[in-house]
């Protein structure tokens, strides 16, 4: 057999039965550590589970990304090309006059929805990420808000009718367009009426407004814009040829609001945004964490310090016996890898325990928090990284320990064995 693992299979046995048989001892040095792990698991995990919940509720709201341009200009296509190209930008889109993002929805003559907001919406806007559409919404395909399609008894697949009016030439004229529904957008993440369309829809309700004819729309009057067809994606100016009053803008992440509105209000764009919120959340993360900090030192200085202790007055009193080793030929290395076994030892003994008391401990909390409304579903909870991070730190304030005791280890020289003879 390997002579090396028997050298080492012979210093662990001998620094466990010299644990067991000072056991008393080695529960008091256990006990030490147990008392700092298992509460600074508790800790980390009620900051871990408070931080994590508000930060998921803000990322699971995409309401919170949105910042919305308050006054209105015109901006042509290549301003908000530069506007998606910023890094900040998750999602942007043109928005007509706000006189042009409303129209009738009607179903029939008891189910109807009297000036909902047209939004137009493109591939990758993150209200309807939710939907999972199997394409973006093009042509007459709408998704309708859960109050709209409520109040218009529809569902997934179901035609309604798009009625938009306007005056020209002082006689009321009326449109209308038979539109698809693709989708339905859950109340939390849209509360208020609306149909969510493609931006070539909401650019031929602003022309019809504008006195242009839209055959699409059932009216032949108006002033005409170049050659016009039958076709409402024909009938629509493109994309290129449109002054936006504004944009519908998402930042890609929480970090990037602030950003994307020091470069919005920088244009003279004035802005609003949940940006409050979510400098709330972090100013908690960052108090909480500060909290968990200072304590978690603290603790860690006292165990360190308590450990120390025990580990210096154990080495003392066990002199002779080290002396007694060093005699029969185990060298400084054999002396520190069984100080370091024992200092090893006791802490995942300790760190076990420990993980046995944080898991007892968070489901009271659990279940105690969960019966307050206050605190809703807020859970005490760490990961799996977390654990080997707290093992590893406690490992790490062992190797302390044990180096120190090395040292006095160290000092220890085998002729005191023999004085005692």
């Amino acid at each position: 057999m390997n002579p090396v693992f028997e050298r080492f299979r012979l210093l662990a046995s001998l620094a466990m039965h010299d644990l067991w048989h000072d056991r008393k001892v080695s529960m008091c040095i256990a006990a030490a550590l147990v008392a700092v792990i298992a509460p600074l698991l508790l800790l980390f995990g009620l900051k871990f589970g408070v931080v994590s919940q508000l930060q998921s509720e803000l990322l699971n709201d995409p309401r919170n990304l949105e910042i919305r341009m308050i006054s209105s200009g015109r901006y042509d296509a290549e301003w908000l090309e530069q506007l998606r190209s910023q890094p900040e930008v998750g999602f942007a889109i043109g928005m007509t006059r706000s006189l042009n993002t409303q129209a009738d929805l009607v179903q029939d003559s008891r189910h109807f929805v009297d000036n909902a907001e047209i939004i137009p919406t493109a591939e990758g806007d993150p209200l309807l990420a939710s939907l999972s559409l199997s394409q973006p919404l093009e042509g007459l395909d709408v998704v309708l808000s859960e109050s709209a399609a409520r109040r218009l008894n529809v569902e997934v697949g179901d035609q309604l009718s798009l009625f938009v009016s306007r005056r020209l030439n002082s006689r009321a004229e009326r449109g209308r367009q038979s539109v698809v529904v693709k989708g339905v957008l859950p109340a939390e993440n849209f509360p208020r009426p609306a149909a969510f369309v493609a931006l070539p829809l909401l650019i031929s309700l602003e022309d019809f407004r504008d006195g242009y004819r839209i055959d699409a729309f059932g009216i032949t009057t108006g002033k005409v814009r170049g050659e016009v067809g039958e076709e409402l994606a024909e009938n629509a100016r493109g994309e290129k040829e449109t002054q936006f009053a504004r944009a519908r803008l998402y930042a890609a992440d929480t970090d990037q609001v602030g950003k994307l509105e020091q470069w919005l209000n920088a244009q003279h764009i004035d802005t609003s945004s949940r940006l409050a919120d979510i400098e709330n959340v972090n100013a908690i993360n960052h108090v909480l964490g500060l909290v968990f900090g200072v304590i978690a030192s603290t603790a860690l200085v006292g165990c360190l310090a308590s450990m120390l202790g025990a580990f210096l007055a154990n080495i003392d009193r066990k002199r002779k016996d080290l002396a007694v080793l060093r005699l029969l030929g185990f060298d400084r290395p054999a002396v520190a890898g069984y100080i370091v076994l024992q200092a090893s030892t006791l802490t995942l003994i300790a760190y076990g325990v420990g993980l046995i008391l944080y898991k007892l401990g968070s489901e009271v909390f659990n279940q105690a928090l969960a019966m307050s409304s206050t605190t809703g579903s807020v859970v005490c909870r760490i990961t799996f990284l977390h654990g080997v991070i707290a093992l590893l730190l406690a490992l790490l304030v062992a190797l302390v320990v044990a180096v120190v005791g090395m040292l006095r280890a160290f000092s220890i020289e085998p002729a005191e064995s023999l004085r005692e003879l």
